[in-house]
């Protein structure tokens, strides 16, 4: 071998050595599942023979809480209600080693989760001068608690007054832990307990910078104060942001008690604490869980918010999630675990216009909820779009911070494209640039959808095809030498707005990417620019130079969403005690619509066409059906075991999700996984070639909760080309509480596709007994494999 390999080989062993030494020295966090009963009996607690465990590992690893030291693997969490085991830093080499030792079932690697970020009760049908409905007969809620697992709680909040409530339930078992600038008094009645997880966080990232975030309940961001308030906030009057949405603020639940776990922090929410949250939650008592929080999509035994939602239902506990923001794409649901409420985000019939006015005339339809001095009426600024002046146009384009030059933007009104940095952030640059208003247009990826918000300068957001129209006009009239002109005419709140509901342009869309059979989201409720309560620490648009300050704020997103359906769970589960979440779910479920208020199929709000079951689920929720279904698809905790054994999940992989040992090696119980006793039905069909199936089948069971004696005859809406059948066409009921059973059997044709086309259809099934319309969707994909 000449010097110079010899010299190479030698320079490639010491970085391939630094490198593994590099993946030993960097830690990760990870979640180990252990068995309940492998405790040794030395040790006093699992924590003690987790520590043990720990310093086992490594002759180095001393446990030791306050120590900062790189090689020291620490307890972070351990969890002992929805889950079983504990959470720690770990090296790969420890990580390798722990998997070994007897009584560890598995590692789950941690991930980052993100925040999914008034009029809607009664867009929703809650009114509260009815004499009977939804909030009488489930007394606002009262006495059920509502855990809101998010960025914390700002507890001053009128929202949050206890006046005339009562004592705190008995049941009740959780606390009002302490911490900055939160004391033990800042709970009451209606705030009855709140709670902080920030070990996961500061496991990565290191001791929290306490000049921006609290150490403790207190929320710094507002996504918590907002979403517990739309949840079950109290009646606040007047209630406004800046003067728009001005009227009568109130959640869903307004007599609900709220229970609120901290678990988002600057860098993120973690799995380690989000777990550690649920785990409190269900042991502290509460009875519906909201989380607004989410983004990754993983198999359920690696999915630790399945895991924790899991074990919260399996204590009879509803667990509602945000689908996510990810739309109008398809594919982009998460949260998709059957025993979760998924969530997708619609409109109500309140906008706020603030359209721009071009020189030529042209009025383009935007919306804004800014605050400040307007500009001069019956004038028109100079106009320019960002794209075209800056020096890198494609940074400029968006706005993005130091891209715009001060001399160019100077008194102009600034065009800039969404992405990259927050909507609000794209109107500071402009101001801090000399602009004196902005226009906000959508991408194409974007659409037409339009979110409202509390810009720091006058500023409206317009569609994508409201874009281009205005760049083309920018356009012409640089080639005619002359300047645009343009201003923005802001209109305040207008109610009684058609259509609606829609689907949101953001709301996160099915199919469900990790089990197609079952459809996701479920349904859909008000989460595009919902009003509710916001903390003082924090300006309206969320930037840190804005120092207006509002009891309330209007946002939008599946955030907004989900507590809308937590707070609704907690009614039904007032008015019926006996029902379990999964009977809540199907309550909400097959009494959802699909029309908007003008008598027609929802639109989607990103193109202005029909939406689609992968867009809404069910539909939009009902609220005062939903009391009274008449009938539900109702499931328990084995149910769900036989789901994941029907998912050719191994026996390993079903008792980390569930706790529960069950053989999935033999033959499979439920028959497939589309036969989970599911609201909806959703058929897969993958097309081989000549030998491929063409039919399926679904057994399901209803449970009669409407009136005795009632007879139900199906009526088949079948999805165009598909052939379904169901047996027996008719069910009658002798008594409340019985259960029948019946056969769905879809039958398709084979479709000409191409490789990796797919084609989707849908229609559905409805029982009816002249009183009750009970609706379940039927779903059909048909698959041409690549």
């Amino acid at each position: 071998m000449s010097k110079s390999s010899l010299f190479f080989c030698t320079l490639l062993l010491i970085v391939i050595v630094f490198a593994l030494a590099d993946a030993e020295l960097l830690r990760k966090t990870f979640i180990i599942r252990v068995e309940r009963d492998a405790k040794p009996s030395i040790f006093p607690t699992h924590k003690h023979w987790y520590e043990s465990t720990l310093r086992s590992l490594s002759p180095t690893a001393i446990h030791d809480n306050s120590s900062d030291s790189a090689d020291v693997s620490t307890v972070i969490h351990t969890y002992d209600t929805v889950f079983h085991g504990f959470s720690a830093k770990l090296s790969t080499s420890e990580a390798q080693r722990l998997e070994t030792l007897s009584g560890i079932v598995a590692l789950i690697p941690e991930q980052v989760r993100h925040l999914h970020t008034t009029r809607s009760p009664e867009f929703l049908g809650l009114k509260t001068s009815d004499s009977a409905g939804l909030l009488k007969d489930s007394d606002f809620g009262s006495d059920l608690v509502i855990g809101v697992i998010d960025t914390g709680i700002w507890p001053e909040r009128k929202s949050f007054n206890d006046r005339e409530l009562g004592p705190v339930p008995t049941k009740w078992k959780g606390q009002c832990v302490a911490g900055e600038k939160f004391s033990a008094t800042s709970c009451n009645r209606k705030l009855i307990g709140a709670r902080y997880f920030s070990d996961g966080y500061e496991a990565t990232n290191g001791k929290m910078n306490k000049t921006i975030e609290f150490r403790s309940p207190r929320d710094s961001d507002g996504h918590g104060t907002h979403t517990a308030s739309i949840a079950a906030g109290r009646y606040v009057f007047p209630a406004s942001t800046l003067g728009y949405a001005r009227g009568v603020a109130a959640g869903m639940a307004p007599k609900a008690r709220l229970a609120a776990y901290k678990v988002c922090w600057n860098a993120g929410c973690y799995d380690s604490d989000i777990l550690a949250a649920f785990d409190m939650a269900v042991a502290d008592g509460v009875d519906v869980i909201s989380l607004s929080v989410g983004g990754v999509v993983v198999p359920y035994y690696l999915d630790a918010i399945a895991i924790g939602a899991f074990g919260a239902s399996d204590a009879g506990v509803f667990v509602s999630a945000s689908a996510g923001n990810g739309g109008p794409g398809g594919l982009t649901v998460t949260n998709v675990a059957p025993w979760v409420t998924t969530v997708g985000a619609g409109n109500i019939d309140r906008d706020f216009p603030a359209d721009v006015k071009l020189g030529n005339g042209k009025i383009i339809s935007g919306v804004s909820v800014y605050g400040g001095p307007a500009l001069a009426p019956h004038k028109l600024y100079p106009l320019i779009y960002a794209g075209s002046e800056g020096s890198d146009g494609y940074s400029s384009s968006l706005c993005l911070e130091g891209s715009l030059d001060p001399n160019i933007v100077q008194g102009k009104i600034v065009l800039c494209d969404r992405g990259i940095n927050s909507r609000a952030v794209k109107g500071e640059v402009v101001k801090k640039a000399g602009g004196i208003g902005m226009i906000l247009a959508n991408g194409v990826f974007d659409g037409e959808g339009l979110v409202a918000d509390c810009h720091v300068l006058p500023a409206t957001s317009v569609g994508a095809s409201a874009g281009e129209e205005i760049r083309k006009y920018i356009t012409e009239m640089s080639k005619s030498k002359t300047p645009a002109m343009a201003t923005i005419m802001f209109k305040g709140t207008r109610v009684n707005v058609q259509p609606a509901p829609l689907v949101a342009s953001f709301s996160a869309r099915g199919p469900n990417p990790e089990t197609p059979e079952i459809l996701k989201p479920d349904v859909i409720a008000p989460g595009l620019n919902i009003l509710a309560g916001w903390p003082d620490g924090v300006g309206p648009s969320g930037i840190p130079s804005d120092k207006r300050r509002t009891e309330f704020n209007i946002l939008s997103g599946t955030s907004m969403a989900c507590p809308h359906v937590s707070g609704l769970a907690a009614l039904l589960k007032a008015a019926h005690p006996e029902w379990s979440p999964a009977a809540i779910r199907s309550a909400l479920m097959t009494t959802a619509y699909t029309v908007d208020n003008r008598g027609e199929t929802m639109l989607d709000e990103s193109t202005g066409n029909s939406s689609t079951v992968m867009d809404y689920g069910a539909g939009h929720v009902h609220p005062q059906k939903a009391m009274d279904p008449g009938l539900i698809y109702d499931l328990s905790s084995y149910d769900y075991v036989d789901f994941l054994c029907n998912s050719n999940y191994t026996t390993k992989n079903v008792q980390l999700v569930t706790r529960k040992y069950k053989d999935c090696s033999g033959a499979k119980r439920a028959g497939h996984i589309g036969n989970l006793n599911y609201p909806s039905l959703s058929a897969v069909f993958q097309q081989y070639g000549k030998k491929n199936k063409t039919s399926t089948h679904f057994i399901r069971t209803v449970t009669n909760v409407g009136e005795s004696n009632s007879v139900y005859e199906v009526t088949i809406n079948p999805p165009k080309g598909v052939v379904v059948t169901v047996q027996p066409e008719r069910l009658a009921f002798r008594r409340v509480g019985q259960k029948l059973n019946f056969l769905v059997r879809v039958q398709v044709r084979k479709e000409k596709l191409s490789a990796g086309n797919s084609v989707l259809k849908s229609g559905s099934i409805v029982w009816s007994d002249g009183k009750h319309d009970v609706i379940s969707p039927v779903v059909v994909t048909i698959q041409q494999p690549l």
